[in-house]
């Protein structure tokens, strides 16, 4: 997958079997999911990155066989009605070789790893990289999806101090990441310009995508560093990340980013 002033959309998946807030309904979960990314494709936006993100409480391991399988239907599902669509996989809090697997079942090209490097202090406690065995299942199962790695992602902390440059250089030179995601703090906040400068410093030639807060206001700048932007709350209604997408502000953020 090419990134160039590329913008990603997020389908933010409502509960799945098994999380506290499951209502009971694949159909309801698949029909919510493709409504938005729809709403996001209608609206200009060139990618969608699907997540498990009504699942909380996540885990700081693995995630249940039933996540796996829930998201491999709704991944599918969005492949079948949009094939032409670059589609990633993320499956939260950080299980990447689960979100590997999904995408080689259902065709994905890409998935996002909040922690590929190092060890984080987050909401589930300690969370640490697994990039070995993720990147063996990829040659292993030799899939053709693309890696995007968080910079000291949102809602976690560095359990060891490591400056933002060096943790990019690590994930890049002994990760192998594909390309790598600056994020705010938190989901929704906005992205440091200065942090993504930071990054684009060390490794100018690895795509480099900003992770959170992107808003109309501000994607105009960011593109100017990051050669992409992932939004997720600020096409949501109100900007509401737990409401549907909506379209109008999908079109006014598409129109900003392409100089409309």
């Amino acid at each position: 997958m090419r990134l160039e002033r590329t913008l990603i959309g997020m389908v933010h998946v409502p509960p799945l079997p098994g999380s506290p807030r499951w209502e009971g309904s694949m159909p309801r979960v698949t029909a919510l999911a493709l409504a938005d990314a729809r709403a996001l494709l209608d609206g200009g936006m060139d990618a969608l990155l699907v997540e498990n993100h009504g699942d909380v409480p996540f885990t700081a391991g693995r995630v249940e066989s039933a996540t796996i399988a829930a998201m491999a239907v709704v991944v599918a599902e969005i492949r079948r009605a949009l094939p032409d669509v670059p589609l990633g996989v993320n499956v939260l809090k950080n299980d990447a070789r689960a979100a590997l697997a999904i995408a080689c079942a259902a065709g994905a090209q890409f998935i996002r790893v909040n922690v590929h490097a190092g060890a984080v202090v987050a909401d589930q406690g300690i969370v640490q990289s697994d990039a070995y065995h993720t990147l063996r299942d990829r040659r292993l199962l030799d899939a053709d999806v693309q890696l995007f790695a968080d910079v000291q992602g949102k809602h976690a902390v560095p359990l060891a101090a490591v400056e933002l440059e060096q943790e990019a250089r690590d994930l890049v030179h002994r990760g192998l990441a594909d390309a790598l995601v600056v994020s705010g703090k938190a989901t929704g906040e906005a992205t440091p310009i200065a942090d993504v400068k930071r990054v684009r410093s060390v490794v100018p030639a690895v795509p480099l995508l900003v992770g959170s807060g992107v808003t109309a206001d501000t994607v105009s700048e960011l593109l100017s560093v990051a050669d992409g932007v992932i939004v997720g709350t600020f096409v949501k209604r109100d900007g509401d990340v737990r409401q549907p997408v909506d379209p109008e502000r999908v079109r006014r953020l598409v129109a900003v980013a392409r100089g409309r």
